[in-house]
């Protein structure tokens, strides 16, 4: 980490999580130091990661929390981690998107941050599990003040389901109504992805409905921050060369990417060049 007087403090935590992350702990002072900020202002931070839950505070620094491959934190909490990342990501899938094409989201912060994205691309079909994606879309319908659906907009299918943790809907009566449609391509958000145990979430119901998504899906897009990276949640539903696209951000390691590259046809890196060679994710035909 660099010495840097006037990084946000959304980039200065999660210089601190990377680091917590990357050391298994640090102390208070050497933070201070590498920020260059105050005393005050690392323990203020520490504070802010530890109620995320992404951090637990010890005396005179942090370490990481060790979590349970069952547990599963909620949609506010992982909706403040890696801001910029899923931005990037979003950016990058929405690139992808060809008017006109039926698309599905599954549930995840990511997957939400890509749906604010497509509010302009034309004449989609979004079938979508997570009632905050789907909420997305209506919300921006109703700001139009048409009083109606305004030409081009996008038409919305919600599953219907259990609500889990992170506001994705799962179980029967999910995976019954995805089991008869068809789309050209899933947009996927995941808790971890790893070589051995290829996607994976903590909640066994939601593993479920994700198969059924895989399966109904022409084209598999896994929209993921470098942190999901090495992650296993307790359930496995797709294997790595289920996946046709992995997108993610430039703080994916080297030696990720290559552990990648050898497992999936297509790593797009947001913001960096291989963004460019990211295929659009319209109609086959």
């Amino acid at each position: 980490m660099s010495d840097n007087q006037n990084l946000l403090a959304e980039q200065r935590r999660a210089l601190i999580l990377d680091e917590v992350r990357r050391r298994g702990g640090v102390r208070v002072n050497e933070l201070t130091r590498r920020l260059n900020v105050s005393d005050m202002t690392v323990r203020r931070d520490l504070d802010t990661l530890a109620r995320q839950g992404v951090l637990e505070k010890v005396h005179g620094g942090a370490v990481p929390v060790a979590e349970a491959s069952t547990h599963e934190p909620g949609f506010e909490a992982k909706s403040s981690l890696e801001l910029s990342a899923k931005e990037d990501i979003a950016r990058a899938a929405a690139a992808m998107v060809v008017p006109g094409s039926a698309i599905a989201l599954s549930g995840g912060t990511t997957t939400y941050a890509l749906a604010h994205h497509l509010l302009d691309v034309a004449d989609l079909t979004v079938v979508t599990n997570s009632v905050r994606v789907a909420d997305v879309f209506h919300t921006s319908q109703r700001a139009g003040g048409t009083g109606g659906r305004r030409p081009g907009a996008p038409t919305v299918v919600l599953t219907g389901g259990v609500r889990t943790p992170s506001d994705s809907l799962v179980g029967p009566v999910a995976d019954q109504a995805i089991r008869s449609l068809h789309f050209d391509v899933l947009f996927l958000g995941v808790h971890g992805v790893s070589v051995e145990a290829g996607l994976s979430t903590p909640n066994l119901a939601e593993a479920e409905t994700n198969r059924r998504l895989v399966r109904s899906a022409r084209r598999v897009v896994v929209v993921a921050d470098h942190t999901k990276w090495g992650t296993v949640g307790l359930s496995s539903f797709a294997r790595l060369d289920e996946v046709d696209t992995l997108v993610t951000d430039s703080g994916l390691p080297d030696r990720a990417r290559v552990e990648i590259a050898e497992h999936l046809p297509n790593l797009v890196v947001a913001g960096e060049a291989a963004e460019s060679s990211a295929e659009p994710a319209g109609p086959t035909s």
